[in-house]
């Protein structure tokens, strides 16, 4: 896929395997099989104040699963041409960004908890900060 070319309709809310138990639900997530890139990167955002917001960059190569671990929060998805917004506030469902789109990730609920499983390990040069530059990227 030329990431170039990747729109916000790339992007999909992912139902993630879970199994109920009256003692606790869990979820496992295994590279290759519930998530279609092998996981090298996992962070989370936590602490994030209501008013503020994260993310504000693209990546050229980077594949990423966001997930509400806990609380609530909203993605702003942008291709360059199109927007979208995706809730996510279920620890059984991930959004999967593909390379070449803009994220803004905005009002997080109290003790929310953005869970990140990333395709690639931390590498400062796949990122684009600048939305000005992302746009001449994309086109």
């Amino acid at each position: 896929m030329n990431n170039r070319l990747t729109t916000v309709d790339d992007c999909k809310i992912i139902s993630l395997p879970k199994v109920q138990n009256i003692s606790g639900n869990i979820t496992v997530l295994e590279n290759k099989k519930s998530i279609p890139f092998d996981v090298n990167r996992v962070y989370y955002l936590y602490d994030v104040p209501s008013n503020e917001e994260r993310g504000g960059h693209a990546h050229y190569g980077l594949e990423q699963y966001l997930v509400a671990a806990s609380g609530s929060f909203d993605i702003v998805l942008n291709d360059g041409n199109k927007s979208r917004l995706v809730n996510l506030n279920r620890p059984d469902q991930a959004l999967y960004i593909v390379p070449g789109i803009w994220r803004e990730i905005q009002n997080f609920s109290g003790g929310s908890i953005c869970m990140v499983l990333a395709s690639h390990i931390f590498d400062e040069k796949d990122y684009i900060r600048d939305y000005t530059d992302f746009k001449e990227w994309k086109f």
